[in-house]
Parts: structure tokens; sequence; C-alpha cells
């Protein structure tokens, strides 16, 4: 070593903040005095392999080391770095040298760190509080704020120190106080990792004598210029767990370096960060400028003239506060006064875009990957699906060729339990030909990949195994219908005999008919799926049919079982789910059947009110039943002799909102005429019991409803129409001139384009 680090003894430690710009900016220009042979960094030695790929043009920042269990891809850890991490900035200048300086990580293995990771867990929740060297630093300088402190003596430093080591010196004295006075600060494995460190410092001064650099937490610092023993440092390594692992870089977001993304080691503002690392000058009045481009983005009015007034007023309370230069706080309060008129909506959207921010780091092509991860990014490649840290919509037209084919991609990864996309309502309509996807890529979802690696070496493979593993190890039947359901929605063919064999057998075995009315409805939608989809489903139709006919048999009797009055709600919707799910059948034999079985359900008067009520209602809307019948089954269930309780249950089966039983009422007056007489006559106690209900069943009606109900009662019935009698302001019959004078104007509307 020559220049500034000339009359130090022993390596070059460089303690930092990870993820801190000024420590990565002190890295560099420490790297460059001082021209160490080799440089040594806090991270999983299992890395070593994959670090030349840092020098890839593919590789961009954020990204992150992943080391995974090789027989348990779910046990991983990440190792994130960004553009201005420390760590990243020395591997980079490592490899940048006209002679690359060799580069290793030297922290505790992988193999043991996700080995004793379940025994850790444990041991850091019973154990002490942490310590955060920041805050107590920041609070013996008088700050309330660590971040605030830390961009003060750090970030805010102008021009280039006279000895570039000196703040290293500084923070290393800092750090050996606090752990005189708090020990390990309730980090215990810090011992043994440290110790791993101090061993793979040996090794390196027997190759290079003390022309060496490490790169390393702050905290560190002073552990590993501690005198110890190799023999003492080797008895805290020995026995410890191993696992085999495997590594790979993987691209990581800003997102997830903030420590509400749940990285431990994260920063509060990492979009901030990279903005100060970045801009080489004039920071705030760039940062700034951003916040006016994103803001315009937003059609919000902001001018030249917002910006300068914002620099100024920053700057001002910079002064004010004492502080070097405008920190993130005061470019906030300034872009909260200026550009936001006071409010804090818009300023949560800047804090959300910019100050943590959604940009997602790219590995190489050439990156070690399970056999599965290279044909997702293969097919991401040909249906023009990026992966993309914020979320966005995706709306999908599957008459079209290249949309069905991502529908099936993402509809696969579900089933596999990668959630790259999540299913949303449409806003165009709600046709079975267009779907809506959220979707996000989230770091975790390469662990996800990798863990179901294990299912096939291709998606298609992989999602096909396991369904067939899924419908082998299902004990209840809703679980295969969900399953044959997402099977057709992922075009998995192939799984589909293993999934309706199982369904079959477990149809077969249940005599609950609760839970196969439960199953029946999503086998209903998977057919109309197979239909939109050109899927062959005409053994699941089969199964469906089977299904529907001993429902049919079933139902009557445990609908007389003596229900409750929740068993009775619960199998009333049970009811409604059979009902839309036969009307999807496409089939006149089931669609007759369950006509009968309604018929039964109607006019039995052991079957509890909400549910005879319900099929009444459903026999009727589907003109099954016509309307002297409706009145007399009405006429039954109100009559004197009905309990209140099961009279109010018939009401919200026949008149509940969610059907449209206000607006039957408004039209059919002498429906609504049956309902006033009861309810008139229900005697004073039995009111008081059945009020709640009959609550639940008028206060859910929409308040137009409501009106013109309480306005006929309040006529009464004698100023009700009689039956034939058309509405008040209507002729008693059609007109035919007047109707047909609409018809010229009818064509013009649905003509379409000349020629």
């Amino acid at each position: 070593m020559s220049g500034p680090a000339a009359g130090r003894r022993g390596p070059l430690l460089l303690g930092v903040r990870h993820h801190g710009p000024g420590s990565a900016r002190a890295v560099r220009a420490a790297l460059d005095a001082a021209r160490p042979a080799a440089v040594l960094i806090e991270g999983p030695p299992e890395g070593d392999a994959l670090l030349p790929l840092a020098a890839d043009p593919g590789m961009r920042p954020p990204v992150a080391l992943l080391a995974h269990a090789a027989d348990d891809p779910g046990r991983a850890a990440f190792w994130p770095l960004a553009a201005f991490s420390p760590e990243w900035v020395a591997i980079r200048w490592a490899q940048q040298q006209d002679e690359p300086a060799p580069v290793r990580f030297i922290d505790l293995p992988a193999a043991h760190t996700l080995a004793e990771r379940a025994e850790r867990a444990e041991q850091d929740a019973a154990g002490p509080v942490r310590v955060d060297p920041l805050a107590v630093l920041a609070e013996t300088a008088g700050y309330d704020d660590p971040e605030r402190w830390w961009e003060d003596v750090v970030e805010h430093r102008g021009g280039a120190p006279a000895d570039p080591l000196a703040a290293f010196e500084a923070l290393g004295e800092a750090m050996a106080a606090l752990r005189e006075t708090y020990g390990d600060g309730g980090h215990p494995r810090d011992a043994v990792r440290e110790a791993h460190m101090r061993r793979c410092m040996r090794a390196a001064r027997r190759e290079f004598g003390d022309g060496y650099a490490v790169v390393c937490g702050a905290w560190h610092v002073p552990a590993l210029r501690a005198r110890t023993t190799a023999a003492a440092d080797r008895a805290l390594l020995t026995g410890l767990p191993k696992a085999k692992v495997e590594t790979t870089w993987v691209p990581w977001t800003h997102r997830r370096l903030a420590r509400a993304g749940g990285y431990g080691a994260g920063i509060t503002s990492p979009g901030w960060y990279a903005h100060l690392f970045a801009a080489r000058d004039r920071p705030v009045e760039r940062w700034l400028t951003r916040v006016a481009g994103l803001l315009r983005e937003e059609d919000r009015h902001v001018s030249p003239a917002h910006v300068i007034e914002a620099v100024r007023l920053a700057g001002t309370l910079a002064a004010v506060r004492g502080r070097p230069v405008a920190g993130l706080t005061e470019t906030l309060e300034a872009v909260r006064a200026v550009m936001c008129d006071g409010s804090d909506v818009p300023l949560a959207l800047v804090e959300d875009r910019l100050v943590v921010g959604d940009v997602l780091g790219e590995v190489p092509d050439g990156t070690p990957v399970v056999p599965l991860q290279k044909d997702l990014t293969r097919r991401q490649r040909s249906l023009r699906l990026k992966a993309e840290a914020h979320e966005r919509e995706l709306e999908l037209d599957l008459r079209k060729e290249t949309d069905t084919a991502r529908s099936l991609l993402l509809h696969r990864l579900r089933l596999l339990g990668i959630d790259w996309g999540t299913p949303a309502a449409s806003r165009g309509g709600t046709g079975t030909f267009r779907e809506t996807w959220r979707l996000r890529w989230e770091p975790e979802l390469s662990v996800r990949v990798a863990e179901a690696g294990i299912w096939g070496t291709t998606v298609v493979a992989a999602a096909t195994a396991k369904a067939e593993a899924d419908a082998a190890g299902a004990a209840e039947l809703g679980e295969v219908t969900a399953l044959a359901e997402r099977c057709l929605l992922a075009g998995l063919s192939g799984a589909l005999p293993a999934v309706l064999r199982a369904l079959a057998d477990l149809a077969a075995l249940d005599a609950d008919v609760a839970r196969l009315a439960k199953a029946l409805p999503a086998l209903a939608r998977s057919l109309r799926y197979g239909d939109v989809r050109g899927t062959d489903a005409a053994a699941l139709r089969t199964v469906a049919g089977g299904l529907a006919e001993r429902i049919c048999v079933a139902l009557p009797p445990a609908c007389a079982a003596g229900l409750d009055a929740d068993a009775a709600r619960e199998m009333r919707g049970h009811v409604d789910g059979v009902h839309g799910a036969v009307g999807l059948l496409d089939e006149d034999g089931p669609r007759e059947r369950w006509a009968a079985v309604l018929g039964v359900l109607a006019g039995r008067d052991t079957v509890p009110g909400v549910i005879r009520g319900r099929a009444a209602r459903l026999l009727l809307d589907d003109g099954r039943l016509p309307a002297e019948e409706t009145a007399r089954l009405m006429g039954l269930a109100l009559s004197p002799a009905a309990a209140p309780a099961d009279a109010a249950g018939w009401i919200e089966g026949f008149a509940g909102a969610a059907s449209g039983g206000g607006t039957l009422l408004v039209h059919d007056e002498r429906l609504l005429g049956l309902v006033d007489a009861w309810l008139t006559g229900v005697p004073e106690g039995a009111f008081i019991d059945v009020l709640p209900l009959l609550r639940r069943t008028f206060g859910a009606y929409e308040a137009g409803v409501k009106r013109s109900l309480g306005e006929l009662v309040r006529r009464g019935p004698s100023a009700r129409r009689a039956p034939g009698a058309a509405p008040e302001g209507f002729a008693p019959a059609l007109d035919p001139a007047r109707a047909d004078a609409v018809l010229p104007v009818v064509r013009l509307l649905l003509a379409g384009p000349a020629g």
C-alpha cells in the first residue's frame, strides 16, 4: 500500500453501512488510495464462483445472491446489493483494475447459516433486544433520527477528504466504544460469523501479507481487529450443522431494500439513496426536478417556478436547522408546501415512487438457474411478458392466441404457487373471453420457482405433475373440484384424467349433500372455461351430470331434516349455487330434474321457510311457476297458521335484496298486499322476535325501492290497482300506432355501417 495507507499496520478494515451511498463513495476513495492486492467482502463464500458475473454487461443492480438448501429450496437466504452498496462498489473496483484484484466473500458459509436457520430464529426471538449502532450514535450526537444524523455526518460531507481512510478509523473507534458498552448488542451469532471472517483473513495474510482490504459492516470491525488465536476461532466453528446449498444471482428491487419490505439490513429510502449516489452535483435541484416530472405525469400543475421555490425553501429549512445541506426531510417538506398545496396525498405518491421506488435489477443470461427458471424466462420473452417490480394490470382477450397463451402461463404458475399474477375484476365486462390480471414480480418468487423445480423442468410439466399430486392427496371433494377448474384454466389436459379419477372416487363416497352441492358450481364453471379455451371436457361433463343427479335425489330429504336457522340459511346458499350450476350444464335433462326438485321444496311444509321461499322465487324467475300459484304459495306461507319466524324466513328467501325481491314487490302489488296483510297481523310478541330478520330483508333494498314500497303501503289497499289493471300513467293496453313510431329510430341505432 502507498499514500494515505502508508505507515498503517495490518490489513485495511473498511467498516461500512450496508446500502449507504456515502459509505460506497468512501470505500471507492479508500480503495483508490490504498490499492490493496485483494478485497475481502462480508458475504457467503459460496458466492465466490458467481462473482465474475458481476462484470457482465447484463448485470444491473439491485441484485441479490440467493442461497438455498439443495433438498429444500424454500429454505433460502438473500444477500442484496444495490448500485450504492459499498460491497458492490468494492466488487466492481476489484474487477475494473488493469490487473483485476482477487475478491472473495468471507462471512459464515450459507451451508451453516441455512442448516441452523430454525434454531437461530428461535434463539433470536427469545434473545435480548438488539442494539442499533446508528441509533445509539445519533442519540449521542443529539439527533432523534438516525437517518438524519447519517446524512449530516456521511452523505453530505463536502469535498474530498485529505485522508480517505480517516472516516473509517473514526467509525471503527466509535464501534469499539459501543461494543465495550453493549457487548454483542443482542447479536449472539455474530461471534461465530466473526470467527470465520478472521479465519479467512489469516488465509489472506498468508497469500497477500497485510496488503488486502476488508469491506464489512462497521459493527464487526472491532471484532476483526481483536487479537484472537486460530484455536479459539476454530473452537467456535467446530460442530456447526451443515447443509448442501446452491447459489445464484436473482433480480432485486429497491422496495425490497426498504425496512418495510422485510429485509433486516434495509434502509427507509433506497430511491433517495440511489439518487444521492448517482448525482455528482446539485443533488437537491436534480431531485426536486424529478419530483416535478412525476407530479406532472399525474396531471398536477407544477412549473419550473415551483421547482425553484421548493429548492429555496428546502435550503432555508436546512439552514434554520443547522444542517450542512438540505436532506430528505427538508426536500419532502418543501414538496408538500410548494408542489402539493400542503396535501399529503400527492406527497405519498412521491414517497412511494421516488423515495422508495420500484427499480428492478437484471441478471445475465448465463446466470446458473434451475431448468424450470430457464423455461419460464424463455416463455416470458416469447409472450412479451416482462417481469416488473411495480404492479400493473394486464387485460387479456382469450380469443387472441397470444393472450390465451399468457393466460395459460399465469394460471400454471399460480397452480405451482408462483403468484406473479393475481386475477382481478375486469373493467370491460364479465364475459368469459376476458381476463384481467395484476402483475408484480417480487424477488421471493425466484425461491418459489426453485421450489417448484422438483415437479418438472418446464412450466407445463411441473404444473401437470403438481396437479396430479394434489389430486392424489386431496381428502375432500371441494379440493378436487377446485383443482379441476384450475386445470382447465391452465390448459393442463394431461392432468385431467388423474384429477377426474380422484373426483369420481370422492363423489361416489361422499354422502353429504351440502358438500356435493358446494362442489357442483366449480365443475360447471370448469365446463364453461373448457368451452372458451377449446379444451375437451367431455369426461368432466359426465362427472358433473352424475353429481347433479345425486344432488337432486338427496337434497329434498336433507332440507326436511329439521335444519336450524343457520343451517337452513346455509342450505339456501347451496340451492342458489346448484341452480346457477345446472343452468351452465347446457343440457335439458338436469334442468328439468332440478325444476322438479325446486317444486318439491317449494310445496313441502317440512322444509324451512327460507328454502321454500327461495325455491318458489327461482321457479317464478324461470317462468315455471305461474303468478297465481306463486300467490297461493305465499298465502299459505303467510297464513295465520304459519309460525311467524318461518313466515319471515319465507319472505327472506323469496324477496331477498340479492335477487331483486324489492323490485318484484313494487311491480306485483298482489304479492305486496299479501306481505302487508301478514305483517300487520303478526302478534306483538312474535313481531319483536321476527323484526331483526325482516329488517335484514327489507333494509338491504335500494333507497329508491324502499321509497316506492313505502308510498304503495301508505296509499293502502284501496289505492292499489286491480289485477290486470295498468300502472298509473300507462294505458290499459299497447297502442300499436305509437309503438310503430319508434321503429325507424331503432333501425337507425341498430344498423351497421353503410356498405
